[in-house]
């Protein structure tokens, strides 16, 4: 919670919340006084419009969700997307958010990664959904729920991923914070046997880039080089299938005639 979500969440007239129960006890802890309206799954297509008519009338209104970020695998696009709609002024106000803490503590590359959510709980889509996910070439961001996550680290194991480095995050930034590291293989034994509480996000490394032979970057060589391919051309096409950097560099340029060194400094 931060000093600027208090501040806003006390001047709205009024917070819509997935929960009131459970954002009646946040706002009482800060002694916030603001009306609180629910908000959820069930009712936003009912409640939407209210809403914006609402604030096209000149009010304030806040979302928030039960934890995290709302819209994140929780309820809100709808509102954002008709009060935008309607040319009313959307502020993002940063709190936590699972997805982003769990990536950097994770351990595992975060330069760039894809979010899933949650996957299916079953099924064909869920089948599918596993495999895309492995097949990502980039760090994997998952949610599910503590009492199915045994479940899909079995799945992902059982879909080619054991092996694959993973962290299992959870109640992130509250009392109980916990980051295991391991393969998926080893998470799945482990959580085999304990159980896991609270909200939970599954971090999975992306796929390895597949290696390419020397004699089949060689081939590759002579065929785009037969076909007028300049060595720098040559050079990113064989990078971009796993291709050693030196390798391709004298590749191509052994292949381009004589050998002799015609690329530019920045070709290199």
């Amino acid at each position: 919670m931060t000093f600027r979500a208090v501040e806003v969440l006390s001047s709205v007239a009024l917070v819509v919340a997935e929960d009131t129960r459970h954002s009646r006890n946040l706002l009482n802890h800060y002694k916030i006084a603001t009306p609180l309206k629910s908000y959820h799954e069930h009712n936003e297509a009912k409640e939407t419009p209210a809403l914006v008519a609402r604030m096209i009338e000149g009010d304030s209104v806040a979302l928030i969700t039960d934890a995290g970020t709302p819209l994140v695998s929780d309820p809100g696009a709808r509102l954002v997307s008709a009060a935008a709609a309607a040319g009313i002024k959307v502020i993002p106000v940063p709190g936590a958010s699972s997805v982003l803490a769990a990536l950097v503590a994770c351990g595992l590359p975060s330069d760039r990664f894809t979010f899933f959510g949650f996957l299916e709980r079953k099924g064909k889509t869920r089948r599918e959904e596993i495999e895309r996910a492995l097949s990502s070439e980039v760090t994997v961001v998952l949610f599910e729920s503590a009492n199915r996550l045994h479940a899909t680290l079995s799945d992902l194991a059982a879909a080619g991923g054991g092996a694959r480095n993973a962290a299992v995050a959870r109640e992130l930034t509250k009392q109980f914070e916990e980051i295991r590291r391991g393969t998926v293989g080893e998470l799945e034994s482990h959580y085999s046997s304990e159980s896991a509480r609270g909200e939970v996000v599954i971090l999975i490394e992306g796929k390895p880039a597949e290696k390419t032979s020397n004699e089949d970057a060689e081939r590759l060589a002579r065929e785009l080089l037969s076909t007028g391919s300049s060595p720098r051309e040559v050079i990113d096409r064989l990078l971009a299938i796993g291709t050693a950097r030196n390798i391709a560099y004298k590749l191509a340029h052994a292949r381009a005639g004589n050998g002799n060194d015609n690329t530019s400094d920045e070709e290199k």
